[in-house]
């Protein structure tokens, strides 16, 4: 580079501590097509205590006339890119990130456009995805459709464009000085670039930016999950900060700048602002993101301000399509001091052998008077109720889900006003349902056009040489009749002795007429005790051929788990879509709100246990989308033999102090693709979920205890930390126990006490009436969202069947009060159980199978089920 030429272009990166991705990026500078004799290259060290000054003084001995390195005190990102601007010399300046990485021809294509495009006033480079723990790059940018249309487009007329991150953004250097624009450092955890490049974009009247899908640069999304973005949602600044000094700002200055808000900046800041409100509180609680409290309320304050000065019902025809649904109605609707509610209903979901309709709507404040007709008759929904929209600790809309006869006529008034009835929400094309049509699809004769779907719309085709295998035979005669309307029963896919076995057996021992097959992992202790004990002509092993075609002709699907592996397996779907109903049996009782797990899961049977934990889900103002269609009262199957065998260890047989706590989510490493398993190392033992819990069990005062009473301490850790137990040394005193390859039923029958955290394993001892008491050392993260889901109806000190206690001397003193109390529970304790378990009579078995045979057939003449309301139980120790 000439000294006495301008370079085209300043490349200017704050460094700070980015030592082993500075290689990287180094290397993508110099590879570029374009040269560096008409680039200075500044890297502003921001106070690294890595080796990044190292790796910076190399390069720059390596480019003495292109990289030049400044060094200054630890400021910030923002104040080290500021310090860039002031000493660049550039036409065009840019500031990627030294974590990053560009394409070869990236300063090329940005070349080539300036000199076509004399009159531009930025140039936007197309962000793909470098996902670092895979070492792959997509496109799959929520922005990428941006870069798919017109390159050169005028923001005043082309309002949907808007580009906010200054990495992958060319400015002009001298309308950056004339302005005297700089990074405002004070807005953090994020949207420092979208501030700096809306104000520059603001300065002019007609903003001309080019789109240049050919500039590619890949933002890296870090493996150990450090990086700016990946970490903002906790970070207290998102909720005050950003939203004060970042959004709230820019619509003040384009306000006295242009004496309104450009559509463009309008569309920019509520795509911004919809990552606010795309998950609920209960879907995000694992995030870390504030649920109540001042910083929400000011939060709210601004976020309405922000609202109500721009024009959200123009400005969201806009926006980018990746921007759901029912985040624009919140947008639009959520800070309206006025009543609201959609204009329409939208039918949402046919069954078509139940003959019913699930329609919904959304509204904000009370709930519209409705009136429902069929066939011109004022007629009750089948079932109904109204889910809430809760964020940051506020519920700003609510969802209305009703279930109706598909084979009538039907028409909805909301507050005295007839409302059309939609196949789709107003997002695309919008059809309205005629009521005849919406009556036709529940026919006879629409079911049959239905069925007579061309073939090469229905067969998919498969990868695999077994999904082609079965493909082929699944439709032998041989396979047909074999496998037809199968009940197929699971519980995990490597063990059983829950739920789905317990039904299995019930089924075999009082449904012969019902085709029942169990599926479990082949070769562990749980498949030779199936085969030992008779069942070999009815088990299947999990991912084996023969599994494939027994789930391709497949009724019904039962287990008490739902995860992926068991409820959407890929060596299914490949090759021919799910044709079975999902009955979930559940392995507890639910306590806490796992909504945002189970919410997009499709179920025809939920099992529930209790009247509270059935009005937690299907009732009123929850955040679970489920109905009384598909919540049933049931109780667990495996509550049947619960009983049964509780019936068999009077107190002088009960020999156990069972331990029995669950797992962390925070703790563990992600589940194997297509399997339930986790792979764990010891480094868990020096977690202090693990010293708790070997402190308490170590505890010598404890196990003299037990030794008093004549008892075993038995140590049934939750299934997913089953493969810790080798590793742990344990006392002698101390029993080891497994849930593959036993009994837990027994274990629990056996039980004088049982001690856990947050398990819904108490229910198991309510349910037999065993004392219980709670050791939660770490309650405000678990409670808080710091393992699944979050803290939802069930307050243990209120609602709890024993003593909760947070720290292992008072967690051992009520352990021994309990086993000096005796075999039962305390009264109040008593009390709490007899409340929750109304029916231990031995018939869940029985009444899950009604209710999975109730959604065979027609519903739709059924008469209408109440939502469930929360009972009152709180009684006192």
């Amino acid at each position: 580079m000439s000294n006495e030429a301008r370079p085209l272009f300043s490349i200017v990166s704050a460094v700070y501590n980015v030592a082993p991705y500075l290689p990287d990026f180094i290397a993508s500078i110099e590879r570029q097509t374009h040269g560096l004799d008409d680039v200075e290259i500044l890297m502003i060290d921001d106070g690294s205590t890595d080796e990044s000054p190292r790796l910076l003084a190399e390069w720059a001995n390596r480019h003495p006339k292109t990289v030049r390195v400044i060094t200054q005190e630890n400021a910030g990102q923002g104040a080290a890119r500021n310090t860039g601007i002031k000493a660049a010399h550039g036409e065009w300046i840019t500031f990627p990130d030294p974590d990053d990485t560009v394409n070869d021809k990236y300063l090329q294509v940005v070349a080539d456009f300036i000199e076509a495009h004399p009159d531009a006033h930025m140039a936007a480079t197309h962000r793909l995805i470098w996902n670092e723990a895979e070492d792959k790059v997509t496109d799959r940018h929520p922005l990428r459709s941006m870069f798919h249309a017109n390159p050169y487009v005028d923001l005043s007329l082309n309002p949907e464009r808007f580009h906010g991150s200054s990495p992958a953004t060319f400015f002009r250097l001298d309308r950056i000085r004339d302005l005297g624009l700089e990074f405002d450092g004070r807005i953090r955890p994020n949207f420092e670039d979208g501030h700096f490049n809306s104000r520059y974009l603001l300065s002019f009247d007609q903003p001309r930016v080019g789109f240049l899908d050919a500039a590619r640069y890949h933002y890296r999304k870090r493996a150990d999950d450090s990086s700016t973005l990946q970490t903002a949602q906790a970070h207290p600044g998102r909720y005050n900060v950003v939203p004060k000094l970042g959004y709230l700002d820019l619509v003040e200055r384009a306000r006295e700048l242009h004496g309104r808000v450009p559509r463009w900046l309008e569309s920019f800041l509520l795509y911004e602002l919809h990552w606010y409100f795309k998950a609920t509180d209960s879907h995000a609680a694992s995030t870390g993101r504030p649920q109540g409290g001042p910083i929400t309320d000011e939060f709210h304050a601004v976020a309405a301000e922000i609202l109500g000065q721009i024009d959200v019902d123009e400005a969201l025809r806009y926006v980018p399509p990746t921007v759901p649904g029912q985040t624009r109605l919140v947008l639009a609707h959520g800070y309206e001091e006025q009543p609201w509610h959609d204009p329409f209903v939208h039918l949402k979901k046919f069954d078509v052998d139940q003959v019913i309709v699930k329609a919904s709507y959304f509204y904000t404040g009370d709930l519209p008077t409705e009136v429902w007709r069929a066939n011109g008759e004022p007629i009750e929904p089948l079932h109904a109720k109204v889910r809430d929209l809760e964020f940051y600790g506020r519920t700003l809309m609510h969802e209305r889900s009703v279930w109706l006869p598909a084979n009538r006529s039907l028409q909805l008034d909301l507050d005295g006003a007839a409302v059309d009835i939609v196949y789709e929400r107003p997002y695309g094309p919008t059809r309205v349902a005629p009521p005849g049509q919406i009556r036709w699809f529940g026919s006879p004769l629409s079911q049959r056009a239905r069925s007579r779907v061309p073939k090469h719309l229905q067969i998919k085709k498969p990868e695999s040489r077994q999904g082609k295998i079965a493909q082929r035979l699944m439709r032998t005669p041989q396979v047909r009749k074999k496998y037809a309307d199968a009940w197929v029963l699971m519980d995990r896919v490597h063990d059983a002795a829950d739920s789905g076995e317990i039904l299995f057996r019930y089924l075999r021992a009082n449904h012969p007429e019902i085709n029942a097959w169990f599926v479990l992992e082949k070769g562990g202790k749980e498949w030779e005790r199936f085969r030992k004990e008779g069942h070999g002509d009815r088990l299947v092993a999990y991912g084996s051929l023969q599994w494939r075609l027994l789930l391709a002709h497949a009724k019904h699907l039962l287990s008490s788990h739902a995860d992926a592996a068991v409820v959407a397996p890929a060596e299914i779907t490949e090759f021919t879509p799910r044709n079975w109903r999902f009955h979930f049996l559940q392995h507890g009782v639910i306590k806490d709100d796992i909504s945002s797990w189970l919410d997009p899961k499709e179920m025809d049977t939920f099992v529930v246990s209790t009247r509270q934990e059935m009005a937690s889900i299907a009732g009123d103002h929850t955040p679970y989308v489920f109905t009384t269609r598909e919540v049933a009262l049931t109780g667990l199957p495996r509550f049947d033999r619960l009983r049964e065998v509780g019936l068999r260890f009077p107190p002088d047989k009960r020999d156990l102090l069972l331990v029995t706590p669950t797992w962390r989510n925070g703790l563990l490493p992600p589940v194997i693709k297509g399997s339930q398993r986790r792979e764990l190392d010891s480094s868990l033992l020096e977690s202090d979920f693990v010293q708790q819990w070997m402190s308490y069990i170590c505890d010598d005062t404890l196990a003299e205890a037990c030794r008093r009473h004549g008892l075993k301490l038995g140590f049934l850790p939750h299934p997913n930390l089953q493969p810790l137990l080798p590793m742990m040394h344990l006392p002698d005193h101390v029993l080891p126990l497994s849930y593959e390859g036993g009994d837990p039923q027994e274990l629990f029958a056996r039980a004088r006490a049982v001690v856990t955290d947050f398990s819904s394993i108490a229910f198991n001892a309510a349910y037999l009436q065993r004392p219980v008491v709670y050791f939660q050392f770490d309650a405000d993260t678990v409670l808080g969202g710091g393992h699944v889901g979050r803290a939802g109806y069930f307050e243990y000190p209120r609602d709890g069947f024993g003593p909760v206690e947070e720290d292992k001397d008072s967690a051992v003193a009520a352990t021994i009060q309990a086993l000096d109390h005796g075999p039962d529970p305390l009264p109040a304790y008593q009390a709490r159980i007899d409340a929750s378990f109304q029916e231990r009579d031995g018939k869940c078995c029985e009444r899950v199978v009604a209710h999975v045979k109730l959604t065979e057939g027609n519903r739709s003449r059924l008469p209408a089920e109440p939502t469930p309301q929360m009972p009152a139980t709180v009684v006192r120790p």
